[in-house]
């Protein structure tokens, strides 16, 4: 009979499908007018809005919690780092929508395909996390790193792109802020990494 998993293990497993699934979303989501942004936008609220009731939740469950299957500070930054990517998710599409903006350009393409592969990897590596398997955590680790730190180079290239291209200065405001919006996003999807790299130091 299998082993049934650690309670504060299912969550984190419901914590990142939460986040796949607003990221999958929000990837391929297609904008055709403006109204599309309202319902674009309330779904990435309810989204962000699941993850911080799970937040509240694990608090609770944390603090009645006798004994954790790993360090119980480990299992809130966990779920601290992705929640922070729900909540940037949730803030750029609320951009897009004050912005009125429906169509992502080239580099918006690349951060928001970024960032929904580093959710595929959190995912994974918190399903090698629920049983266990730390040592292969690394490989995910490494990789959503390695999306990030291209990330940084979008994030210059589009900068420098949009200042050599464009000349009215409130587009530039407008789409400079949301690269830096996808570019952060991509920031917390490192500290995710990193969290799982200081779990697999404390218990492989």
């Amino acid at each position: 009979m299998a082993k049934k998993k650690d309670k504060f293990f299912n969550y984190l497993i419901s914590k990142s499908l939460n986040l796949k699934e607003s990221a999958n979303y929000f990837a391929d989501y297609k904008l055709k007018n403006v109204s599309d942004l309202k319902i674009f936008t309330e779904k990435m609220k309810e989204f962000e809005s699941n993850g911080d009731t799970m937040v509240h939740e694990l608090i609770r469950d944390l603090n009645n919690a006798f004994i954790t299957p790993i360090e119980r500070e480990d299992i809130l930054a966990l779920s601290i780092s992705m929640d922070d990517i729900l909540d940037g998710l949730y803030h750029t599409a609320a951009l897009f929508e004050m912005y009125s903006i429906i169509e992502m350009d080239d580099y918006m393409l690349k951060f928001v395909d970024a960032i929904k592969n580093c959710a595929t990897e959190i995912d994974a590596a918190i399903e090698l996390l629920s049983t266990k398997k730390l040592l292969n955590i690394r490989v995910h680790a490494i990789k959503i790193k390695e999306i990030e730190s291209n990330c940084d180079n979008i994030l210059r290239q589009s900068i420098k792109h949009l200042f050599t291209t464009e000349k009215d200065p409130i587009r530039i405001i407008k789409y400079k802020q949301i690269y830096e919006g996808l570019e952060e996003i991509a920031d917390s999807c490192k500290a995710v990494a990193n969290t799982f790299e200081t779990i697999i130091m404390r218990n492989a």
